[in-house]
């Protein structure tokens, strides 16, 4: 497996544009004679069929299939630009991790580097790296589950008010030590936000080191302010673990169908309804003809396509294990591991389905910005 060791590690860097931060890189790839010199010009012609930044301040710049014929050994070299480096479409680069490989071993740096990339202040602790070690716990640091599952879930309560909903939530939370008293008490003083349906969303911040979500509904007909009271969902944030959960309930608002989440009659069935991707309506099914499969080039390419549409768009591998997730994410749609032929089933729900699906299918067809044979 291709690993990241100190001694792979430059720090302090300095590039004006990208092209010379990828020299610079190529340059030390072949100092250490991992590559021949010609290399660089594989790498620069790489970021041209599509840009090898994953976002959040990370870029992964390696050479095309053409050149691995330049590598003598697989290898990787990170740069740390501490005043960052303008990598198109907006990006600003903080690492750049340069790879030479004789054929997939970058995907165990990606599969890494993706699980980095959902991390609170990731650019920010990027620019402040002062020694190598700081580099390698940073990647290696597990991102943090969210806290959400039925202990934390209470349906059906005989409770008469919506504060009461909420210290019911916080109640659970702290039960689970989810919360601290001092965290409950800076709820109290909060309003919650009304979401429709009956529906109500508060927040606070944990001082617990996880991230948690506790939801309530009552039995009782009530009512705050002449708005419907029937259920309160109570975020309680260290980090943005809880953000795939904002996102599914923010579809719900979006479809107008919040009363789905005040309908449900079981714990189960509340999760299934937060963590699972809310995406519903048109669907295609389209086969990876990638001799490599979604690695980070057409991974990043599928994401752009995708990112083009205003319709909500998921994915899933047909007969993987992965299950549903956001088509516009490069570390979900990583995370799904798809080898060439394999089907992907595509979701797309909005005034632009049906042409985010062809846009995909056709892009997926031209091989996603590489040479098909």
């Amino acid at each position: 497996m291709l690993t990241l060791a100190g001694s792979d590690i430059r720090l302090g860097c300095q590039a004006s544009d990208k092209t010379e931060a990828i020299t610079m890189i190529a340059s030390e790839l072949a100092r250490q004679e991992l590559v021949d010199a010609g290399y660089v010009e594989g790498m620069l012609a790489r970021e041209k069929q599509a840009s090898t930044c994953l976002g959040q301040g990370i870029a992964i710049p390696h050479g095309t299939t053409d050149t691995r014929g330049l590598v003598h050994q697989t290898g990787v070299r990170a740069f740390v630009f501490p005043d960052g480096v303008d990598w198109g479409d907006g990006q600003t680069v903080y690492l750049a991790i340069g790879i030479a490989a004789k054929s997939d071993e970058h995907l165990s740096i990606l599969k890494q580097l993706t699980r980095v990339l959902d991390k609170p202040g990731i650019e920010q602790a990027l620019k402040n790296i002062q020694q190598p070690s700081e580099l390698l716990t940073l990647l290696s640091e597990e991102a943090k589950e969210l806290a959400f599952d039925e202990s934390v879930i209470a349906l059906e309560q005989p409770i008469e008010d919506l504060l009461g909903l909420s210290l019911s939530a916080a109640s659970l939370l702290y039960r689970q030590d989810h919360l601290k008293a001092q965290d409950i008490a800076t709820l109290v003083e909060q309003s919650p936000l009304y979401l429709g349906e009956g529906i109500w969303l508060s927040r606070t911040l944990s001082g617990a080191g996880q991230s948690a979500i506790a939801y309530v509904t009552t039995q009782l007909k009530v009512s705050q302010q002449e708005l419907p009271v029937k259920g309160l969902l109570l975020i309680a944030a260290c980090d943005n673990s809880y953000m795939g959960v904002v996102e599914n309930l923010s579809a719900l608002i979006c479809n107008q169908t919040p009363k789905k989440l005040a309908e449900v009659t079981k714990a189960s069935q509340v999760i299934a309804l937060l963590t699972e991707p809310q995406c519903a309506g048109e669907q295609a099914e389209f086969e990876v003809i990638n001799p490599h499969g979604l690695h980070a080039r057409p991974g990043a390419m599928l994401v752009k396509v995708a990112k083009q549409f205003s319709a909500n768009l998921s994915v899933e591998k047909v007969g993987g294990q992965a299950g549903v997730v956001n088509a516009k994410s490069l570390m979900k749609v990583i995370s799904l591991g798809v080898s060439v032929g394999d089907t992907l089933r595509f979701t797309a729900d909005g005034e632009d389905a049906t042409e985010a699906l062809q846009g995909i299918g056709e892009a997926i067809a031209a091989g996603l910005g590489e040479e098909i044979a």
